[in-house]
């Protein structure tokens, strides 16, 4: 018995500072520091810029559609905290590796062209659908707008920090369904477990210079992008969802933030998202060793039964879903 309690004592002091990992005195803060985001003219990104900006940073927002950055440029500067702010946007298309680099390139000049200190990738859209439904230029496009999007920014900026000699950091948005996935999100999924596996190796390689990576996993975000999205989202996803109350981008920009300034690598914003996150964690740097301990055991015990009442959800669906099949020709009606 006693040599039980001296092995227990034993592990307990060990844990200490392991669950100390991660925590530090001096935390990261945007105030005065130059912070990228591509998507920043709406959503999440522009909750993001707004909030950066609110914080003292100098921010730029790269996006495709003028007259959206504009809009966004507009609300940024009510909320600046001092003149000496540098607040721009840019209109760039992100999805293809040569304007990509080009849209960086623009955003460090005002900078004497130095390396913004954080980039936010938070630029993609989604089209969800089923897969038999889908075409090779759908789901091309599905990885162009996912991974692609974001993937194309980290390659140039990561060239660009290394050549400099720059620490700055690398911050990617996957989502919820880069933990999972189910019915409706064939084109989408794929590119957000994608941006995980970039992510993953990133934050290995980059240690060599002193890069930091981080990526963030939302849920559902109300957003116009997730008004889009519902206009082909399949019914039987939609009842899935319907449970699912989302979150509003500025309380996920605050999630973001905050787990960057704790130096999280994996963030969520949310109670279900830590539960995906420390069931799926595998040799992924921890948060807090004991919370995702917690975290782990309701995912052990809740998620099974939560993926029952969705497999019997889509069974259910399956005459509706073979008469939308033959309403579309895509099947002969019996």
């Amino acid at each position: 018995m006693s040599m039980m309690l001296v092995l227990i004592f034993c592990s307990l002091v060990a844990l200490v500072p392991i669950c100390m990992m991660g925590f530090s005195n001096k935390k990261w803060s945007p105030k005065g520091r130059h912070c990228y985001i591509t998507g920043g003219s709406s959503g999440l990104g522009l909750a993001l810029a707004l909030l950066l900006t609110r914080d003292g940073a100098h921010v730029s927002i790269v996006a495709r559609d003028e007259q959206k950055l504009r809009a966004a440029l507009d609300e940024m500067e009510n909320v600046r905290q001092s003149p000496g702010q540098k607040l721009n946007s840019y209109s760039f298309s992100l999805n293809e590796a040569e304007p990509a680099a080009a849209a960086l390139e623009a955003v460090c000049a005002p900078h004497d062209g130095r390396s913004p200190d954080a980039i936010f990738l938070c630029a993609g859209t989604a089209t969800p659908g089923f897969f038999v439904e889908e075409t090779e230029a759908s789901l091309r496009e599905g990885m162009e707008m996912t991974y692609w999007v974001q993937a194309w920014t980290a390659l140039a900026a990561a060239k660009r920090m290394v050549r400099d000699g720059f620490s700055g950091k690398i911050v990617f948005t996957s989502s919820f369904l880069g933990y999972m996935s189910m019915v409706g999100y064939a084109s989408y999924s794929p590119g957000k477990h994608a941006l995980r596996g970039l992510a993953e190796t990133l934050r290995s390689e980059l240690l060599l210079y002193n890069i930091g990576v981080h990526i963030i996993f939302p849920g559902t975000i109300h957003s116009p992008g997730l008004v889009n999205e519902n206009k082909t989202k399949p019914k039987i996803t939609l009842k899935i969802e319907e449970s699912d109350d989302g979150l509003q981008p500025e309380q996920v920009a605050a999630a973001l933030v905050e787990g960057i300034k704790r130096g999280n690598f994996h963030i969520s914003s949310d109670l279900l998202g830590n539960i995906f996150r420390s069931s799926t964690q595998g040799a992924t740097p921890v948060n807090n060793v004991l919370l995702d301990a917690v975290y782990s055991f309701i995912g052990w015990v809740g998620l099974p039964i939560w993926r029952r009442g969705v497999d019997k959800s889509i069974v259910a669906h399956r005459k509706e879903h073979e008469a939308y099949l033959s309403s579309r020709g895509f099947i002969a009606k019996k």
